[in-house]
């Protein structure tokens, strides 16, 4: 788990600027088209606002508005932290700034989510893994796990109704993947050497052991959140930019453009 960061230090801004190159004998990845990465948010409106504007200014900055940038969301929106419906509107919104393309990915927080509207008492085992903090920013009282099952129904159809078609479109046309150049964006990681259309979904949302373990370039570098750390992992294979938000107060973004790889963070 990483280290807790006191509510003092959670509104300064950094800037972590790291660069990796294949140690391969091949040529570093490429992303010939801007792309930011957004690491799991979990429910914390009030790092992913600030994060945003940070996107903006970098956008700014470096003369890329012209170039249409695409912001891919990696999945996690919800659970733990206090604001995931708010979030999910934010993110509904920004796919109609015509200065980006929004990518959303599916992470195994919205698969629980889903799996709930579809089985109320699959919400036993989802209030436990912060599922009470969606249903009550839905204005949703969140049953416990000694409540009958009725009350889950109950609360399975409230969600439903307070979700609205916006929301429950945004849940169900979520992606698994997004493959642009030398990237491959997916919420958890891939299964090594089983090519992207045989992967099995539950790896893509879940996987951790046989993954994480390995850092070698193959087909495309894995860019993923859902593991926490410290800190972002950009290594030769893979980058981790999972930095457990909803406890640490950090929310990561990297950018890739050109061969260039710069980590971007609120918190």
């Amino acid at each position: 788990m990483a280290r807790l960061i006191c509510p003092a230090k959670r509104f300064m801004l950094k800037r972590l600027f790291l660069s990796q190159k294949s140690t391969k004998g091949t040529a570093p990845p490429r992303c010939n088209r801007p792309a930011y990465a957004i690491g799991d948010i979990h429910g914390r409106l009030d790092l992913l606002e600030p994060l945003i504007d940070l996107i903006r200014k970098d956008i700014a900055e470096d003369g890329l508005s012209g170039e249409r940038p695409v912001l891919v969301f990696l999945g996690d929106y919800i659970d733990r932290g206090p604001s995931s419906r708010a979030v999910v509107d934010r993110i509904i919104r920004l796919r109609a700034d015509p200065g980006l393309e929004v990518k959303t990915l599916k992470g195994n927080h919205e698969e629980a989510l889903l799996l709930f509207l579809q089985e109320a008492e699959f919400g036993r085992t989802w209030i436990n893994h912060g599922g009470a903090s969606t249903l009550s920013s839905y204005q949703i009282q969140p049953p416990n796990g000694r409540s009958a099952a009725e009350d889950f129904e109950k609360a399975r159809a409230a969600l439903h109704e307070a979700m609205g078609s916006r929301h429950l479109e945004f849940f169900r046309g979520l992606e698994l993947y997004l493959q642009q150049d030398d990237y491959l964006f997916v919420h958890a990681g891939i299964r090594w050497g089983v090519p992207i259309e045989k992967q099995l979904e539950q790896d893509l949302l879940w996987i951790r052991k046989g993954f994480l373990e390995v850092d070698e370039r193959r087909d495309h570098v894995i860019v993923h959140g859902h593991t926490p750390a410290e800190r972002p992992f950009l290594g030769t294979g893979r980058i981790g930019i999972d930095t457990g938000a909803y406890a640490t107060g950090v929310l990561t973004a990297v950018r890739l453009w050109g061969t260039s790889q710069k980590i971007i963070q609120f918190g």
